[in-house]
């Protein structure tokens, strides 16, 4: 199978307890991207996405626009892998 694109983002701010994890869920939807969105212990949201680079870029923007007033930061970690995710999900 070939490589896929695939980003870890971090999202930083108010990102915790107002519906972060669900909403993304809900525009993964929209878009032909895998992965996981999850809670970390130090307040921020792990995002683990692949697919074609411009699904996920364009997934990532409308994350970013859905829960504006509440991220203050992204860190985006990007790369290529063979696919590990089928669907996405929270955790």
């Amino acid at each position: 199978m070939a490589d896929v694109h695939h980003e870890t983002i971090f999202f930083t701010g108010r990102v915790q307890g107002v519906g972060f994890r669900f909403s993304t869920l809900q525009v993964a939807k929209e878009f032909e991207v895998a992965g996981f969105v999850s809670n970390l212990a130090d307040g921020r949201v792990r995002l683990e996405v692949e697919g074609k680079s411009e699904e996920v870029d364009a997934f990532v923007a409308a994350v970013e626009t859905r829960m504006h007033g509440y991220i203050r930061a992204t860190e985006r970690i990007p790369g290529k892998r063979a696919a590990q995710f089928a669907g996405f999900t929270i955790r």
